[in-house]
């Protein structure tokens, strides 16, 4: 935990090898999440998680204005990354030039046409519009959301990134829950 804090320090003041040496200590954890979100995601996606710790990763370390506290704060950030890449994925799987709202039909003639997977797009889509309604209402419920839904740590894990009680983030993670359900319905 340290070494991660500490390489996060030197890549804050410019080091360039930092980014190097961050990668094998988190990356186990980074694949962990990536796979458990991905298996969140409908049938049939092309982004594969490994792709997505990869993307995660060029945005987290790869602009200079960077800045974590530590290591929970360093993951807090991932799990923001990973929601925005898999909501630009599905918002760029809705336009017209990759299909729309057109169903994938196979090339095999005798093959049944299989149910297109809008709905779940639209399920994604939906969920990010509440949680940016959740944000300006209260970011420390967005937060937890997003660590327990996208990073998929556990609520003992999320209270301890946020700095929080987990009778505190039990309390916010049904209220936030509930309130984002409303939301979208």
């Amino acid at each position: 935990m340290a070494d991660v804090t500490r390489i996060l320090n030197a890549i804050e003041r410019g080091d360039p090898k930092a980014a190097e040496e961050l990668l094998p200590l988190v990356y186990d954890e980074l694949r962990h999440l990536a796979t458990r979100e991905m298996l969140q995601e409908p049938p049939g996606q092309t982004l594969q998680a490994t792709a997505l710790v990869h993307e995660a990763y060029l945005r987290l370390v790869g602009t200079e204005s960077q800045h974590w506290d530590n290591k929970g704060h360093f993951f807090k950030a991932a799990a923001e990354a990973m929601r925005r890449i898999l909501i630009e994925n599905a918002r760029r799987k809705r336009t017209n030039k990759r299909g729309g709202n057109q169903k994938r039909l196979e090339l095999d003639e005798s093959a049944v046409p299989t149910e297109g997977n809008c709905s779940e797009l639209d399920e994604i889509l939906a969920l990010d519009e509440a949680l940016v309604k959740l944000e300006a209402k209260d970011q420390m419920k967005a937060d937890l959301i997003k660590l327990r839904f996208y990073a998929g740590l556990t609520m003992e894990q999320s209270a301890k990134s946020l700095g929080i009680s987990l009778t505190t983030a039990k309390n916010h993670w049904a209220y936030a829950r509930a309130w984002l359900l409303r939301e979208i319905d």
